[in-house]
């Protein structure tokens, strides 16, 4: 099983008043339900104040690394990704379970 992991940080100037950030939000919790590949599908903000966290996490549990490909290829998890690419930066970790 891989454990895919992806941390959202804001570029200067978004908040979750943004409209994009929303509409970001929305579609990355519709991506469980959209993306087959996906065993497990969990999303939200972080609630943690400090400096060094970021604003928002997803995370997703896979068979294998074929099933990785798939779903980094689903064509609504690149709709979702592209959503976020327009607010923030982010980092990623895929761990084995």
């Amino acid at each position: 099983m891989i454990r895919h992991i992806v941390l959202f940080k804001f570029k200067p100037g978004i908040t979750w008043r943004d409209p994009h950030a929303l509409a970001a939000e929305q579609s990355s919790h519709q991506v469980g339900e959209r993306v087959p590949d996906l065993l497990h599908w969990h999303a939200g903000r972080n609630i943690s104040p400090r400096d060094i966290a970021h604003d928002f996490v997803v995370m997703g549990l896979l068979r294998d690394q074929e099933s990785l490909q798939r779903y980094l290829e689903h064509p609504f998890h690149q709709e979702s990704a592209a959503r976020w690419r327009e607010i923030s930066t982010w980092v990623i970790a895929d761990i084995e379970e």
